[in-house]
């Protein structure tokens, strides 16, 4: 098969096989790898170096006689001083020829049909770059332009080291004209008579090199290594058709990842708009009519990972503005619970079990961000705890390889307590620690670094566990009220949000005062037990969506392995 068709008539495989990649950090969500189109240019790639791109000429020249001719050529270049009398390069053996050839091609090391250029190159100084008119290359591409040069040629340069020398990374890349390269990359010149830059550039990005490589601190493609490298040589009539092919296919190949990523923009928009009319709705009647629209089509929908997690947020933030279930005018309002706190709050204070917390300044509308239904209140968090607190500096000195569980933000991760291994401490008598302490039911919120405002609710029984100075504890009066709490406080667009808009710092932070001051919007009790039950069940049907979503992924990628499989062999 034609490799044009082997691209038309598997469109919807290559498109359709995509990837989640993870990303860390603040407000950052998984990007979409176009999986399928990757296997496709890696695909075109090997078929190319395999000689399997384009037709084969018998008539060609075969590469023997190129390599008559490239020896000839350098034996020539010795005499006259240009270039040193190289070492002969091994023989390459059998187990290094990593697939059968072409009749008429040759497997040749590198080294017999390049020049190095590395001797000319030179690092240049912060100081001497400029918005000038000159490239600046290093291991990976253009690093700046300045106002020198140092090679003006046809070049193919190959990373060093900063560089990826995987299958199907661009490991090489051709440069003409005046340029500047640094030492974090290979400057070679194929012998004009002999190797095109575009073949060799294509074979080193199509190849795995991994076996080059030196080093693990700093893995590097030495000058050595690099001239070792086995290559398939063909006639320069072929190099030149399969060069011509490739650019053709690659052309091919960037409409398709442009159309691919046109249309999931345009199914990002269309996911948004319509999740915003379920946050337009005025209240839970309206909410259930739209929220039967879009359901009928969650098939077509919710079908990346971006999406599902935006549904996800759309129902907290719903959950939390009161609109995702109808209202009682029979329930007690929050006024009604709030007062309760309060009295027991005094009471604790008067038996000297908690200190006695400093005046919260009342809420005023211009904080409001929303309007509540009639019946909740908006109330700051700390009105709601026996206090918030957090660990103090100075703990590695109790750092020991057994005794209480101490707790630290990495240990605080999808809104969840999940320990990858866990730290411990070993506490004198009578310290500080027991102010904070961890019980179960409390709330656990990170405030440093770029996983600030992350909350977890403590749901396991950890016996002896305290918390590091980058995490806060917050104690509700009313432990039956923390999942209500936590899912205000995981919202994208409600609590969470509230406390990202306030963090500081060169590295976001949070102090316990922005804890205490942030506002809950508190329903009333038995309207937060209706929440959470409808929270609860859509949710699942969230997980049930990734679940599908997860499974018709695999497949496509399998599918997309199996066609690239087939197609090679």
């Amino acid at each position: 098969m034609a490799v044009e068709q082997l691209i038309t008539q598997h469109i919807d495989t290559w498109t359709s096989a995509l990837q989640t990649r993870s990303t860390a950090g603040r407000g950052s969500n998984g990007k979409i790898d176009l999986y399928g189109i990757k296997k496709l240019r890696e695909l075109i790639l090997e078929l190319a170096v395999r000689g399997k791109l384009v037709p084969q000429d018998p008539t060609d020249e075969p590469a023997s006689e190129l390599l008559k001719r490239v020896a000839a050529e350098k034996a020539e270049l010795v005499k006259q001083g240009k270039i040193k009398k190289q070492k002969p390069l091994p023989e390459i053996s059998e187990d290094e020829k990593p697939f059968e050839l072409p009749v008429g091609w040759e497997w040749v090391r590198l080294g017999q049909l390049v020049e190095i250029l590395d001797h000319q190159r030179k690092p240049v100084t912060k100081e001497a770059r400029s918005s000038g008119e000159y490239p600046y290359y290093g291991a990976s591409g253009i690093v700046d332009y300045i106002d020198d040069y140092i090679f003006d040629d046809e070049l193919v340069l190959v990373g060093e080291d900063g560089a990826k020398w995987n299958k199907g990374d661009k490991t090489a890349f051709c440069i003409s004209g005046k340029v500047w390269v640094n030492n974090h990359a290979h400057v070679i010149k194929p012998f004009n008579s002999v190797l095109l830059n575009e073949f060799v550039s294509c074979y080193l990005t199509a190849a795995d090199l991994s076996e080059y490589i030196t080093g693990t601190t700093v893995p590097k493609l030495n000058q050595a290594k690099l001239v070792s490298i086995p290559v398939p040589l063909s006639s320069l009539n072929t190099q030149f058709n399969i060069c011509s092919k490739v650019n053709e296919l690659m052309s091919l190949c960037d409409q398709l990842e442009q159309q691919s990523l046109t249309s999931l923009d345009a199914h990002s928009q269309l996911v948004e708009t319509l999740l915003t009319t379920l946050t337009a709705s005025q209240n839970a009647e309206e909410l259930a009519e739209n929220w039967a629209r879009i359901s009928q089509h969650f098939d077509t929908l919710f079908t990346t990972e971006a999406s599902i997690d935006a549904l996800k947020q759309t129902i907290l933030q719903l959950a939390v503005m009161g609109k995702l279930v109808p209202q009682d005018p029979n329930d007690e309002p929050a006024s009604e619970l709030l007062k309760h706190i309060e009295q027991e709050k005094a009471q604790l204070v008067k038996d000297g079990k908690i200190k006695k917390q400093k005046p919260l300044s009342p809420v005023s509308e211009e904080e409001i961000p929303f309007e509540l239904p009639i019946g909740w209140e908006w109330v700051r968090l700390g009105s709601l705890c026996e206090f918030v607190t957090s660990g103090s500096r100075g703990w590695n000195q109790f750092y020991s390889d057994e005794g209480s569980i101490f707790i630290r933000s990495q240990d605080i991760k999808f809104d969840r307590l999940e320990f990858d291994n866990r730290a411990y401490v070993k506490l004198p008598l009578n310290t500080e620690g027991i102010r904070t302490r961890v019980e179960f039911g409390d709330l656990l919120m990170t405030i440093t670094g770029g996983n600030v405002a992350k909350v977890a609710i403590v749901d396991l029984d950890l016996e002896d566990a305290y918390v590091s100075q980058h995490v806060a504890l917050i104690r509700l009066m009313y432990k039956a009220i923390n999942t209500y709490i936590h899912t205000w406080l995981i919202g994208e667009h409600g609590g969470r949000k509230l406390l990202l808009d306030i963090s500081y710092g060169a590295k976001p932070g949070l102090n316990l005062k922005n804890i205490n001051d942030l506002l809950i919007p508190f329903a009333p009790h038995k309207q937060q037990e209706k929440i959470l039950k409808r929270v609860n069940e859509l949710m699942s049907l969230c997980d049930n969506l990734n679940m599908v979503l997860q499974s018709t992924r695999q497949t496509q990628l399998h599918l997309a392995d199996a066609l690239t499989d087939a197609a090679l062999n």
